[in-house]
C-alpha cells in the first residue's frame, strides 16, 4: 500500500519549493510586510502564471479542477516559504466556497476571474466574539423582495481592502442551521471596510461593517449550513498544510543555527537539549503529516471521513506548529526574539494559524461531537 505522493504531487511539491525560494525570499517577504497593501503584485502575477489561483477550480471556470490533496501539497510550500498575501484566502476558501455552492452565472462572474487572476475574493465567517460556531453567528441576512439585507459586522477578514468580493456567512432564521453564504462587493452601499492591525504581518486582516446591505438574489451560494461545514473543513486543512510547512522551516533554522552557533568552544547543536528539542519537533510533525495528506484525501473523495479527519488535523497541527515555533526561538537563543533575525516571521505566523478558523480546543470539541463521545 502506497502512502506516499503521486509523482506528479511530488512535481508540484518540488517546483513550488523551487519557485519560492527564488522569487519570495525572506527579504521580499519582509518588504510586503512594510508596504501598506501587502499583497506582492509582481509576485501574484507570476503565481497566474502557473496556475496555481485555478489548481481547485473546477475546469469548466478555467482552473485546473485538481483535488484539496494537491492544493495541501502547495500551501504547505506557501507556510515553509511565508508566503505573504491572500493566496489562502481567495484562491482556496472564496473558490472552493463557490465552486459548492455558487450557480452557473455566479462561477461564470468570480470564479472565472479568480482562476485567471483577475479577480481576489475573500471570506467573512468571524465576528467579534471570536467564534466560528453557527450558534454565535449574530450578521443576519432578512428576505426582502427578489433579494437579501445583510446587517451585521464580521472581524478579522483577510484582504478585504483589496478583494472584489466577500463570501459573509449569516443567519437567514433562528435555528443554528439557518446560514446562509453570500457573495458581498466590498463597493456596495452599506459596506463600510477597516484596516486592522495584526500580529501576523505577512497577512492582512480587515473589519467589514454591513449596514443594510442589499445583496440581490443571485448572489446567494446554495447549500446553507451545510457548505459554511464544508468552508470550515477546507479551512482547516488549508490552515494545517500551512502550518506543516511552517514547522518544517523552523525546524531547519534552528537546527541550521545549532550548527553555527559555538558556545563554550562547540557548536550548540553538540549539546544533547538541543538535539532533543530539534527530534521532539520531527517526532510531533511527522505523524501530522500523515494526518493532513489523510485529512485532505478525505475531503477528495471520502465525504463521511472528512469532518473529523479535518477538525483533528486543524486541533493537531496547529499545536505542533506552536511547540515548534517556540522551541525553535529558544534553541536560537536571544536573537530570536529580535526584529533583524526571520525566526519570528513563522513565530507569529504560527499564532495567526492557531485562532483562525477556530483554535486547537474548538475543533477537538468538534472530533468529540463527530466520533459521539
Amino acid at each position: 500500500m502506497d502512502f506516499g505522493l503521486t509523482e506528479e504531487q511530488q512535481q508540484l511539491k518540488d517546483s513550488a519549493r523551487n519557485f519560492l525560494s527564488r522569487e519570495c525570499p525572506t527579504t521580499h517577504v519582509r518588504e510586503i510586510m512594510a508596504d501598506d497593501v501587502g499583497k506582492p503584485r509582481d509576485l501574484y502575477r507570476q503565481i497566474t502564471n502557473l496556475g496555481w489561483n485555478g489548481l481547485i477550480v473546477p475546469e469548466k471556470f478555467g482552473g485546473a479542477g485538481l483535488g484539496m490533496l494537491d492544493m495541501s501539497v502547495l500551501l504547505e510550500e506557501c507556510g515553509y516559504a511565508a508566503l505573504p498575501g491572500p493566496f489562502l484566502f481567495s484562491s482556496v476558501l472564496a473558490a472552493s466556497a463557490l465552486a459548492g455552492g455558487g450557480s452557473e452565472d455566479l462561477n461564470d462572474r468570480w470564479l472565472g476571474p479568480l482562476a485567471e487572476g483577475r479577480a481576489t475574493g475573500t471570506v467573512a465567517i468571524v465576528e467579534a466574539n471570536d467564534s466560528i460556531n453557527p450558534t454565535d453567528l449574530s450578521t443576519t441576512a432578512r428576505k426582502s423582495g427578489s433579494g437579501w439585507v445583510l446587517n451585521g459586522a464580521k472581524m478579522f477578514v483577510p484582504y478585504a481592502h483589496v478583494a472584489d468580493f466577500v463570501i459573509v456567512a449569516a443567519r437567514t432564521g433562528p435555528s443554528a442551521h439557518d446560514i446562509g453564504l453570500f457573495v458581498v462587493e466590498p463597493g456596495s452601499p452599506g459596506v463600510r471596510i477597516r484596516r486592522l492591525n495584526n500580529l501576523d504581518m505577512t497577512r492582512r486582516v480587515c473589519a467589514a461593517e454591513l449596514d443594510a446591505v442589499v445583496v440581490p438574489a443571485p448572489a446567494a451560494l446554495s447549500g446553507g449550513a451545510k457548505l459554511y461545514d464544508c468552508l470550515v473543513n477546507v479551512a482547516s486543512v488549508a490552515i494545517a498544510a500551512d502550518s506543516l510547512g511552517g514547522t518544517e522551516r523552523a525546524l531547519e533554522m534552528a537546527v541550521e543555527y545549532s550548527k553555527v552557533r559555538e558556545q563554550f568552544g562547540r557548536p550548540i547543536g553538540s549539546y544533547q537539549a538541543l538535539q532533543h528539542a530539534a527530534a521532539e519537533i520531527v517526532a510531533d510533525m511527522e505523524p501530522a503529516r500523515s494526518l493532513l495528506w489523510y485529512a485532505a484525501h478525505a475531503l477528495d473523495v471520502l465525504s463521511n471521513d472528512a469532518p473529523r479527519a479535518a477538525a483533528m488535523v486543524k486541533a493537531r497541527m496547529c499545536d505542533v506548529y506552536m511547540r515548534s515555533a517556540d522551541r525553535a526561538v529558544l534553541m536560537h537563543g536571544g536573537i530570536g526574539f529580535t526584529w533583524d533575525h526571520d525566526m519570528h516571521l513563522w513565530f507569529k505566523r504560527a499564532r495567526f494559524n492557531e485562532s483562525y478558523f477556530g483554535a486547537p480546543p474548538f475543533h477537538r470539541e468538534r472530533v468529540a461531537t463527530l466520533s459521539g463521545y
